[in-house]
């Protein structure tokens, strides 16, 4: 194994990296590019589906020669992506016949209003796990085929094809002969149900969306076809949706085991075992990364704006110079001053689901001060991760005494300090906390046989830090409350 690697894809919301990783789960190079981010109208976001390729072969062809290997060294490829992301391209040209729609995207929201009226929601919940909501691949896939001009008859005729990114990703890499997704993908679709793990007649007619266009799902580990754009032939042999492959790459195999992963936006997932857990507390019921011919589910917490609120500071208010400041002006002051950050910009998330929300800063005096909303503005992921860890532990009936934790925002060490205070639980920090990739990077290595079983994964795992709860009860329960008093006004808006 001296010689050979696997290289993960992980192609994320703001960037396309590519990160080589040995057999001990140690990474030996990273590249990575910026994705240009599209934004045609207030609350809709796109990409540019040929943008997203080009960056990721780039990177990989970089962490390639980096490293000083070649194709040859590559035992397996694991690719993992931004979830419910969606693309529609012509089938023979590969040409995609519009701007891929992101996830953040809100501009089906009417349109799920309208099916939410007609009583639809409770189909789409007991048959894919989900909230009927603009977040997901369904009714995105609906807007592009019924506002691009012919699109709905060239699919009828089987002219085009659909992938989320993963899906895409992969038919370009295998120039065509693999249009496939895995169970974690297609279970972030809308349109797919995790119960029979089929796509849903049902749901499809319901939205007009012909069977034709849909890609084959397959185990999340295991070999799916090949890829020779790098010089040779690598099998690809890894696929799963973002959150699902960091829940895999923390070695969260067990039931109760749950990690939070903080990017663009934030996300809480519980491993729940061989069977589908119904959320009653505004979670999800999706499927995790399925491996040895069986399917895995997870509860999850969906929070759209986490270290994106960052970013915001830095690129529209001009508040820090790069995201690292934040943790030192947050500690710069002694509290929060009652100052609260909503990050409300695409609507709210789990637990409350409403895409009309927008953000606000409240307990504004005139002692507030930049350093405040810096603070506030870390807090805030914090006070999410709260909601929806509360809401997981009532719909799982288990107790969380420990989260993992991993993503950019997790080098912040105010940042999880205070998660762990707010939380009232250990929040362990891992040495690699590139999870996601390295999820990917074991679901590959596992399907081509270059880790033998989980247990190698665990023996690989190696801890960097443990945030113990430090707050005392009556100041976390005072916090708990100003931020919930915040979310109400949020919610009004």
């Amino acid at each position: 194994m001296t010689n050979k690697f696997i290289m993960a894809l992980d192609q994320g919301t703001t960037s396309s990296r590519a990160i080589i990783f040995d057999h001990n789960g140690k990474i030996i190079s990273v590249a990575q590019k910026e994705l240009t981010q599209i934004y045609p109208k207030p609350g809709w976001v796109e990409h540019n589906a040929d943008e997203i390729y080009t960056t990721q072969a780039v990177v990989a062809h970089e962490a390639l020669i980096s490293a000083k290997l070649t194709h040859k060294n590559i035992a397996a490829i694991g690719i993992t992506n931004q979830r419910e992301t969606t693309v529609i391209w012509d089938r023979i040209t590969g040409k995609p016949i519009h701007n891929a729609i992101v996830w953040q995207c809100r501009r089906t929201a009417p349109y799920c209003d309208k099916l939410r009226a007609e009583g639809f929601e409770p189909v789409v919940q007991s048959k894919t796990g989900l909230k009927l909501d603009a977040y997901f691949s369904g009714t995105k896939v609906q807007w592009l085929l019924e506002n691009v001009p012919g699109a709905k008859e060239k699919a009828e005729k089987g002219e085009l094809l659909f992938g989320t990114i993963d899906t895409w990703l992969i038919w370009k890499l295998t120039k065509g002969r693999a249009h496939v997704t895995d169970h974690t993908n297609a279970s972030r679709t809308m349109l797919y149900n995790i119960h029979t793990c089929g796509w849903d007649e049902e749901i499809l007619s319901t939205l007009g969306i012909p069977a034709c266009i849909l890609p084959v799902v397959v185990q999340s580990s295991g070999y799916v076809s090949e890829t020779d754009v790098f010089g040779g032939p690598i099998p690809i042999a890894g696929i799963a949706g973002d959150q699902q492959a960091a829940l895999f790459g923390q070695a969260c195999f067990k039931p109760g085991q749950a990690k939070n992963t903080y990017g663009t936006g934030c996300f809480l997932l519980m491993n729940t075992g061989k069977k589908p857990v119904e959320s009653r507390h505004g979670l999800l019921t999706t499927m995790a990364a399925s491996y040895n011919g069986k399917a895995q589910y997870a509860l999850e917490g969906s929070i759209f704006i986490g270290g994106a609120v960052i970013q915001w500071l830095r690129d529209e208010l001009g508040m820090i110079q790069k995201a690292a400041d934040s943790e030192a002006i947050a500690e710069s002051v002694a509290d929060n001053n009652g100052v609260y950050l909503v990050p409300a910009f695409v609507g709210l998330g789990a637990p409350h689901w409403d895409a009309y929300a927008r953000g606000s800063i409240t307990g504004l005096t005139r002692g507030a001060s930049k350093a405040h909303i810096v603070r506030a503005a870390l807090e805030s992921m914090a006070y999410q991760t709260l909601e929806i860890m509360d809401a997981m532990t009532a719909d799982a009936h288990t107790p969380i005494d420990a989260l993992q934790v991993d993503g950019g925002a997790s080098a912040n060490n105010f940042l999880m300090q205070f998660q762990a205070d707010v939380l009232g639980v250990k929040t362990v920090l891992p040495v690699v906390t590139e999870s996601t990739a390295l999820g990917a990077a074991y679901l590959a290595g596992l399907g081509a046989g270059y880790w033998q079983s989980t247990d190698d994964i665990v023996t690989n795992r190696a801890v960097k830090r443990e945030f113990l709860p430090q707050m005392g009860a009556d100041t976390r329960a005072k916090l708990v409350a100003g931020w919930k008093k915040a979310v109400a006004r949020a919610l009004e808006a």
